[in-house]
């Protein structure tokens, strides 16, 4: 079994009301997830925030609450784990407070840790930086499912699932962080042009 210290974000970190600074805030930190005794972790590149019951890219766009969605509804630092075309896992973390459906969704990571685990559970035989680009590469590297949806980020569970994230320390040059539209999301009418996605991308 891997060790590895537990030092969560607060849940401080995820009650902020303006989820854009939160998505922005995540580049850099570290998401980590322990099961079945295997830890991975990986380096948070990308995000996209969305902004509950006024964006209409939300899930919870218009106040919608339904048995999905009502994760989204709960307090600040919950995992929102979702399954988008019946095949992959998206993971996202719920922010601000109680009845105020913001989230934020990780698109991108930079294999850190548990490198083994991650090439077993692609099928690939190497990995690279941009392994863990796209949303779907991020839940199949670090095992994350639906099942893992409503999960809090700041605890530690006792059980064998468990997702949380750190800040080690890693800084993120300003100069470095690209924001832009979200992707696939051009139901959204004049919402998909809003610049909720931050990408660190390295020089």
């Amino acid at each position: 079994m891997q060790k590895t210290s537990f030092n969560p974000l607060p849940s401080e970190f995820y009650i902020r009301t303006d989820v854009v600074q939160v998505a922005r805030d995540l580049l850099g930190k570290v998401l980590y997830t322990s099961f079945n005794h295997e830890i991975t972790a990986g380096i948070i590149t990308e995000t996209e925030a969305y902004a509950g019951v006024t964006d209409k890219a939300s899930h919870a766009y218009n106040n919608r609450r339904t048995a999905r969605t009502e994760i989204m509804y709960r307090t600040g630092g919950t995992a929102y784990v979702y399954l988008c075309y019946g095949i992959h896992s998206l993971f996202n973390i719920v922010t601000s407070v109680e009845d105020n459906p913001h989230a934020v969704l990780i698109r991108g990571i930079e294999p850190l840790h548990g490198i083994e685990i991650m090439k077993m559970r692609s099928g690939k035989n190497k990995l690279e930086p941009r392994s863990g680009t796209g949303p779907g590469n991020v839940s199949k590297l670090l095992g994350i499912k639906v099942i893992h949806s409503g999960l809090k980020l700041c605890e530690d569970l006792s059980g064998e699932r468990k997702i949380w994230i750190q800040d080690e320390g890693i800084k993120v040059p300003v100069d470095e962080v690209k924001s832009g539209t979200r992707i696939g999301i051009v139901y959204a009418a004049e919402d998909a042009l809003l610049p909720y996605r931050f990408q660190w991308i390295k020089k």
